[in-house]
């Protein structure tokens, strides 16, 4: 065995020692941080001119409950269920949605929503629909009550979401690169090193704890291979 190639082993391997772990935990990484900190990204999925980008986008917004006692939870969970009908027809009337569905995760109430087009139109349709029953729950989330009532602060409500959607990491990961220099004001056009991305990806998650990896699958019903070639006398 070559002296290049144990070397690259060990070094491969050291991010599963303890040591390592806890020394880039507590010292590499705030030093990275405190060197070349990276801005947090917008949250949702970004403009895009082209039509198949603008399909079954992906709304993902996590809300910090005010009260995350069980009583707290509770009222968080009757506020969904007593205004059901009122959001499933709201949701209706605004046309572009696919999916949407409320959960809760640990001390947040999350709608978590597949739509068509632009997002604040999307959050601008669903409130002039059903603003009432988003002003039930935003008086249960933490910081909401400056927003109530929604329908009179909807643009204040629109930025409060995109706030709290989560950010969608690219699909391919070197567009990272772009969206740091974006944000922060750097001009791009100066080629990052691809061996940088684990670094700038680490420091991204610092900025950012909470992420949607990637704008997801999107794709509409359709016939099988073998509907199609059946329907063309193909056999299959």
């Amino acid at each position: 065995m070559s002296l290049e190639s144990r070397f690259g082993r060990y070094v491969d391997a050291l991010p599963e020692k303890a040591w390592f772990k806890f020394l880039a935990t507590h010292v590499v990484v705030p030093y990275w941080n405190w060197l070349d900190p990276k801005p947090k990204l917008p949250g949702g999925p970004r403009p895009s001119t082209q039509p198949s980008e603008n399909v079954q986008r992906m709304m993902n917004l996590v809300m910090p409950l005010a009260d995350t006692s069980s009583l707290g939870r509770a009222k968080a969970v009757m506020a969904i269920a007593q205004n059901a009908e009122e959001i499933f027809a709201g949701l209706d009337n605004v046309g572009t949605v696919h999916t949407a569905r409320f959960v809760i995760l640990e001390d947040n109430l999350c709608m978590i929503s597949v739509y068509d087009g632009d997002f604040s139109n999307y959050i601008r349709d669903f409130i002039e629909t059903i603003g009432s029953v988003f002003d039930d729950v935003m008086s249960l989330v933490k910081g909401g009550e400056v927003l109530i009532p929604t329908a009179q602060n909807v643009d204040a409500f629109i930025d409060w979401v995109h706030e709290h959607d989560l950010f969608q990491a690219p699909d391919f990961p070197t567009e990272l690169f772009a969206l740091q220099d974006e944000r922060a004001g750097r001009k791009q056009g100066t080629p990052h090193e691809l061996r940088s991305l684990p670094r700038e990806l680490i420091l991204q998650l610092q900025a950012n704890r909470n992420l949607s990896l990637g704008g997801g699958y999107r794709a509409y019903p359709g016939v099988s291979a073998a509907q199609v070639r059946s329907r063309f006398g193909m056999g299959w």
